[in-house]
């Protein structure tokens, strides 16, 4: 249990140390009133307590990512460990706790709006488009899967499932925040941090008494044991498909919604960077699932290969393991937990939508004016098919935590801080982008060009915007320096 358990402390003690260590750089002040204070609305501006926005925020950024991505990140082999660990701490927890926190110093503002407030007019244009149809895509994904889940239990009934369900998504968008989501969320997301757990405790249990022995990290297994290792490279395939856990740019647009709740900005490390690290240990507890249940990472991928999904593989951990307990588990980890991902990623899409054209929400009329197109495009979309949906999110989600880290990064070099803390994130997740841009097969979206010369160009690509990142920073640096000199003079 070495690995398993030393990955679970690293992530606590990354939590407890840096964490800390970024809060002090951003300089969280609780003498500044939050716009949760300032612009209380009683819809989307309703400040709530610590543990409520915590749970708000890991269920948010959570539903099945670490579940489903852990799972097939797994079949690459103990190496998964190395990236949710490092990646979590290092990147996805301070990518999630910047873009919280810039919005709460942003008037609660949405992503796009935070990104064009440090990256400029045109990048801001590209991010509002890219942004709302990566909502709308994450909220269809999450209304297919769990309707044709129903459909399955039900035996029949796929479109009723659908109108339910997009019934719902547009009661909790519409709805004050603190109705429906700030009441059966904390709920939810309580179950799904239980199901983490117990299944932790049964591995546990397991290897106590010799039932189990999990597969400990070793040199031998430090290479991508991918069942189809050619297609499936480890780099930068295993980045891609193991997002929530290590770091995901969704996140960054589910942040702003509890920025808008935040009453104090010490309430920033526990919500945003907190979530986060709790996302990655449930991230680490299904992969060492996934890696052991069927005795090593060779049998994941023999299952996987021979046509059972993460779906599958969920509800059979969890029955096998858990019982009658694990049979509910399972439910609300396949179906309750995406539904509660697509309703708020609508909800981004509306308070994306009304940031653009500052269009103010406390009405009803207005709420409904922004979400009955976006209801209509988003049920259009959802006649497609869900393997299609499902290809273009990891990709895009890993180009918006690269945007977001570039942000944070150049939000650090403009207050003369430590950039180096989020621009090395923003090469490394820019050179992971790139490279699968170019070597991913056609049919993920990708040129199919050759792996070596992809992951050489990826690198140079990323290299070059970093080079240019560091001179037009240093060169603000300077400007910024002068201009105050000269007014220091002037006084």
């Amino acid at each position: 249990m070495i690995t398993f358990l030393s990955a679970i402390l690293a992530l606590i003690l990354g939590y407890i140390f840096y964490g800390k260590f970024i809060e002090q750089v951003f300089g969280a002040d609780d003498t500044i009133k939050t716009p949760a204070v300032r612009l209380e609305d009683g819809v989307d501006f309703i400040p709530m307590p610590t543990w409520k926005m915590f749970t708000i925020q890991f269920l948010n950024i959570a539903g099945l990512g670490p579940i489903f991505g852990a799972i097939l990140g797994a079949m690459y082999g103990p190496i998964a460990y190395i990236w949710i660990v490092l990646g979590c701490i290092f990147m996805g927890a301070s990518h999630d706790y910047f873009s919280g926190m810039l919005s709460i110093r942003s008037e609660g503002a949405s992503l796009p709006e935070i990104v064009g407030k440090h990256l400029g007019s045109g990048i801001q244009n590209f991010i509002r488009i890219f942004t709302i149809l990566l909502l709308l895509f994450v909220g269809v994904a999450f209304v297919t899967g769990p309707a044709g889940l129903l459909t399955d239990f039900t035996g029949g009934g796929l479109n009723w499932w659908l109108y339910g369900i997009f019934a719902y998504y547009l009661l909790a968008t519409l709805l004050p925040i603190n109705k429906i989501i700030g009441k059966i969320y904390p709920l939810f997301g309580f179950a799904l941090l239980l199901m983490a757990v117990s299944i932790a405790g049964i591995m546990i249990f397991k290897s106590a008494t010799g039932a189990l022995i999990l597969n400990e990290i070793s040199f031998g297994e430090l290479k991508n044991l991918h069942v189809n290792p050619t297609q499936n490279i480890l780099y930068p395939m295993m980045f891609i498909v193991i997002s929530c856990g290590a770091i995901s740019g969704f996140h960054s647009t589910q942040s702003p919604m509890m920025a808008r709740c935040m009453k104090k900005e010490s309430f920033g490390r526990p919500v945003f960077y907190g979530a986060m690290i709790a996302e990655g240990i449930v991230a680490i507890i299904w992969a060492t699932a996934a890696m052991n249940f069927f005795g090593n990472t060779g049998e994941l991928n023999y299952t996987i290969s021979s046509g059972h999904n993460p779906a599958w593989i969920v509800n059979e951990i969890c029955n096998t393991w858990l019982g009658k307990t694990g049979a509910i588990f399972a439910i609300i980890g396949v179906i309750a937990c995406p539904i509660t991902t697509g309703d708020t990623a609508f909800r981004s899409a509306r308070l994306t939508i009304a940031d653009i054209f500052n269009y103010n929400q406390k009405s009803i009329k207005n709420r409904l004016l922004v979400s009955i197109p976006l209801f209509t495009l988003g049920f259009i979309l959802s006649q497609l098919e869900f393997s299609t949906i499902w290809k273009y999110l990891g990709l895009s989600n890993q180009i918006l935590s690269m945007v977001m880290l570039w942000t944070a990064a150049v939000y650090l070099a403009k207050k003369g801080k430590n950039h180096l803390l989020l621009s090395i994130p923003a090469l490394f997740m820019t050179a992971i982008c790139f490279t699968y841009l170019l070597v991913a097969p056609n049919k993920n979206g990708g040129l199919a060009i050759d792996s070596q010369l992809g992951i050489l160009l990826g690198i140079f690509i990323a290299s070059s915007i970093f080079i240019w990142f560091l001179v037009h920073s240093n060169q603000k640096s300077i400007k910024n320096k002068t201009t105050s000199v000269t007014t220091s003079q002037i006084k």
